[in-house]
């Protein structure tokens, strides 16, 4: 059973930049672990630390000013290669929920699978998002699940999600854990 999820209420992390790949997320040598733990300490390697080990002061994730649940992130997120291993390191690293205007469908897929969950907004949502959150990272943002929305200050969007998926997010259910949910019912239909 995974974490259940149901409204977040989160400062962001801007990330802005627009074809992030998954290579970039998480590089393919940090991919030998055999469990899902300690990813995100490789998570954004390359542009969280110089050759060195040391921390890049311009890389946002550095700045101690951005924290929170919430990933603002550029268009076309999460593209590049299939592997499962970003959305890990985005959630071992604390982060909730990604929001862009554009996932790849894999990558998307891999989120939801893992308990982060990818909101896609306009890009108009999208450039007043991150506009508010670097004039104030402060700025409060919600996700409602159920009800399918994000707000923050005066401005609201909603967003779509496949109904099992949210279902799953909704109850910590990994597939598995669905159906067993289910294991009355299924008794139920096999008696009549």
């Amino acid at each position: 059973m995974k974490e259940k999820f149901n409204t977040i209420k989160s400062t962001a992390v801007p990330l802005p930049d627009e074809n992030v790949d998954t290579d970039q997320i998480i590089p393919a040598r940090f991919l030998k672990a055999t469990t899902r733990e300690g990813f995100g300490d490789n998570l954004f390697r390359d542009w969280r630390y110089d050759s060195n080990g040391q921390p890049m002061v311009d890389f946002v994730l550095n700045n101690k000013i951005y924290q929170g649940k919430i990933l603002i992130a550029g268009k076309n997120f999460g593209c590049g290669s299939s592997r499962e291993h970003a959305a890990w390191a985005l959630y071992d690293y604390g982060f909730r929920v990604v929001v862009s205007s554009f996932f790849a469908d894999i990558f998307k897929n891999n989120a939801l699978n893992n308990g982060l969950l990818p909101i896609v907004v306009n890009d108009t949502f999208l450039q007043s998002l991150i506009h508010a959150v670097n004039k104030n990272p402060a700025t409060a943002i919600t996700v409602n699940l159920k009800a399918q929305t994000i707000s923050f200050e005066n401005q609201s969007a909603d967003f779509e999600i496949n109904p099992y998926k949210k279902s799953c997010m909704i109850n910590g259910y990994d597939d598995i854990d669905y159906l067993l949910s289910l294991r009355e019912d299924i008794k139920q239909f096999e008696l009549s």
